[in-house]
């Protein structure tokens, strides 16, 4: 610690007053390595006078204009290598040969003739190791230094023990180096705290430009949202890039580690308050009983096994047609399971098999069932229509049919706010599966059925926040379909655990539907995120900034706004975060034909028909353009080229 004090004052001296130093150090070597000299020759320690200082005077007189002709003072010590030290042999050996002609060939009265081998000899060792420390000592002190400008600055928000103890791991981190303190506590500003200055988080624009810095890092894990948006939205107008810590709960075990530290939650995007669940009503349908999802592959599918295995059911039965994401979330629920006994059985299986879907319910007899299976991508599906009906319609018919048939008690659908006055298939076949259920649940049965609608979720796949979070990292553009693009969000999380609590507040045929809070603008949302990047829009007004955003127009079967509720007569529930809404139906008998016959027009990919079938029974349903079907527009393209040849 004490040769690294000295060492940075000395690596920002100028060139000539370190060259002074060297020429010193050099005459005190000459001086100290005579007297040395005297004692290993005679054996005693002599005063440098008469004689003794002559040959002093003569050393340094003849070594420094051979040092400087040899360009000793011209290299850089703290890269000496074995080139230098080479320079440096040459240099004494030429000084040696003229020193001891002087003192040991031809004599000087009162000087030992020894004295000119053993003098030269001590020189060189003296001198060269005087370059070897410098290269250990200033060389990795100036290593350091390099590392230490390359390292991005960083505040850490909080002075408290989370924020100390983020301080202290970062202490050697090769990524950031800490700047200073954060912090709201008034009585705090000006302080020091381990070394670090605390500052006024009002004044951080100020600091941002004078120390350069370039991100914040929140360390309140406990932290209110209003305060949490107050102190994001001061970061936003400072341009500087913001990361965080997890929540006090994730924090609880061990001390803050740097690797702890990551990009802002998605709910940190989004700004609003996440409801509180109940878990009286999350346990209700899930505690001790058998549970089957299908869907448990899937961005919501997933996280609902994850809620209903934290409560603890006696089994968890999971449903999903992709091998791949099967395999995943079960290894993920596995490592989970922590010695509890709770069975987990993975089942690969289509909704639209129902011959599976009946063997497995009738082995296990679930108690609940969450139907999270669909096809839900706006633009494929529009683009294969035939198959999205018949995943998310007919799919759900047969997944609720084998739980009426095999004791199911409840049913519970997971829905999507497209489904209101869609104008694509994948909301009007999400709006007809509705139908379905409340149609079935209107006919005696033992099997509740319920559904669950809610808008977009934040970090699902397909998802805008991880699209546009590789765009930033790309450099842009942030890609968006349309500057007045409006969605409802909530982090799937959230989303799955209104979804368990809406279910257990079922009598038969209800339509809950998620309090969403304010729709979001996709394009405020895209600002957001860049400018919590650190990072600046780049328009035609603004050519410097970083990262510009390109609109590319509506997608097939996409909307500019979506709505939660069909009627305007949302009734309250018991739950602050979920509504109950009041939505026409089809009775069974008038529906199942129906059914039917879509199913027949979708086994021969007739989309005319299907489309024309959809219209008529979902109501509100008005397409937005014109089929894009890809095997219907192949054959169109097909016949119109066969037309033109003849």
């Amino acid at each position: 610690m004490m040769l690294r004090r000295f060492a940075l004052p000395m690596l920002g001296l100028p060139r000539f007053a370190k060259r002074g130093v060297v020429l010193a150090l050099d005459t005190s070597l000459c001086v100290l390595t005579v007297w040395l000299a005297y004692y290993l020759r005679l054996g005693e320690w002599l005063p440098l006078e008469g004689p003794a200082r002559g040959a002093a005077g003569a050393s340094i007189a003849l070594a420094l204009p051979i040092f400087i002709g040899a360009g000793l003072y011209r290299a850089i010590f703290r890269f000496s290598g074995w080139p230098a030290l080479m320079t440096v042999t040459k240099a004494v050996g030429v000084y040696a040969v003229i020193y001891a002609a002087v003192f040991t060939a031809v004599g000087v009265p009162g000087v030992p003739r020894t004295l000119g081998i053993i003098q030269p000899i001590l020189l060189l060792l003296f001198v060269g190791a005087s370059r070897a420390l410098a290269r250990v000592w200033l060389g990795d002190q100036y290593q350091n230094i390099l590392k230490q400008a390359g390292r991005p600055k960083v505040l850490i928000y909080g002075a408290g023990k989370t924020g100390r103890q983020l301080a202290a791991a970062m202490a050697n981190s090769p990524e950031m180096q800490v700047a200073g303190f954060l912090d709201d506590d008034d009585r705090l500003h000006g302080h020091v705290l381990n070394g670090q200055p605390i500052y006024n988080p009002s004044d951080l624009a100020h600091w941002v430009s004078t120390l350069g810095i370039s991100t914040v890092l929140l360390a309140m894990p406990g932290m209110g949202r209003k305060r949490r948006n107050e102190v994001l939205a001061l970061m936003r107008r400072a341009r500087v890039s913001v990361r965080t810590l997890p929540s006090v709960t994730d924090l609880a075990q061990g001390k803050v580690n740097v690797s702890d530290v990551r990009e802002l939650d998605i709910d940190d995007l989004l700004g609003r308050e996440p409801v509180s669940p109940n878990h009286i009503l999350l346990s209700r349908n899930i505690a001790e009983k058998v549970v089957l999802v299908t869907g448990a592959g899937g961005s919501i599918g997933s996280e609902l096994c994850r809620q209903i295995l934290a409560v603890g059911p006696q089994a968890l039965l999971l449903i999903e047609q992709s091998e791949f994401a099967l395999y995943a979330i079960h290894q993920e629920l596995e490592e989970k399971l922590a010695g509890r006994a709770i069975r987990l059985v993975p089942l690969l299986a289509s909704v639209q098999d129902s011959d599976r879907l009946h063997e497995i319910m009738a082995t296990w007899k679930p108690d609940t069932v969450y139907h999270a299976a669909a096809y839900k991508h706006v633009p494929l599906v529009e683009h294969n229509p035939a198959e999205g009906i018949k995943n998310n319609v007919l799919g759900t018919l047969r997944a609720a049919q084998a739980a009426q048939n095999n004791g199911v008690t409840d049913f519970v659908l997971v829905s999507t706010d497209k489904a209101v006055r869609p104008t694509n298939i994948m909301g009007a076949s999400k709006r007809l599966a509705e139908m379905v259920l409340q149609a079935l649940a209107a006919a005696p049965s033992g099997t509740r059925f319920a559904m669950v609608r809610f808008g977009n979720v934040l970090g699902s796949s397909g998802s805008v926040v991880p699209r546009f979070r590789q765009q930033i990292r790309d450099g842009g553009p942030i890609t968006l379909t349309h500057p007045d693009i409006t969605r409802y969000f909530m982090t799937i999380p959230e989303a799955a655990q209104l979804v368990l609590q809406a279910g257990a507040m079922a009598k038969g045929g209800d339509v809950f539907v998620l309090d969403m809070g304010e729709p979001v603008r996709i394009m405020d949302l895209a600002l957001r995120m860049i400018e919590l990047s650190g990072l600046s829009l780049k328009t035609s007004e603004y050519p410097d900034g970083d990262i510009a955003i390109d609109t590319t127009g509506l997608r097939p079967g996409e909307k500019l706004y979506e709505e939660l509720l069909i009627g305007d007569n949302p009734m309250p529930t018991n739950h602050p975060g979920i509504m109950k809404a009041s939505e026409e139906y089809i009775s069974w008998e008038i529906l199942e034909p129906h059914i039917h016959s879509l199913e027949a027009a979708l086994q021969i990919n007739d989309v005319g028909v299907v489309r024309q079938m959809m219209q008529s029974l979902v109501t509100g349903y008005i397409p937005a353009g014109e089929i894009v079907d890809w095997i219907y527009m192949a054959q169109e393209a097909e016949a119109l080229a066969l037309q033109v040849a003849h």
